[in-house]
């Protein structure tokens, strides 16, 4: 597995398991889309509070993840398109659900090894 791919896995390997495979914003029980399918479960993403592009080496540190569920993530994917934040769903909300902070964040992806 290559550096970046090998970064990404552990990325989303962290967030799931730090939020116990349930979206952080609804509480739905999940799996990762990318690795199986549990009928009874829905899937999830890891999603970046804050944009890969406008963090140091991608964000890929569970710092700046979130589990989310597919409406879920509609909701916080809203306002990188919109620049509007749907209520309860701004960045700032979702660093406050997992304990973290822009701030925090960055300082854990300044780490990661590039």
């Amino acid at each position: 597995m290559n550096n970046k791919k090998a970064v990404r896995s552990k990325f989303r390997k962290d967030v799931f398991v730090r939020d116990q495979h349930k979206c952080r914003c609804c509480g739905k029980s999940g799996y990762d889309r990318q690795e199986e399918s549990v009928a009874s479960k829905v899937p999830l993403d890891a999603h970046h509070i804050t944009n890969r592009d406008e963090m140091v080496n991608g964000g890929y540190v569970k710092e700046n993840g979130i589990s989310v569920c597919d409406d879920c993530h509609a909701k916080a994917e809203a306002f990188w398109s919109t620049g509007e934040p749907v209520e309860g769903f701004s960045p700032d909300d979702l660093y406050k659900l997992i304990g973290s902070s822009l701030e925090v964040s960055k300082t854990a992806s300044q780490r990661i090894l590039g």
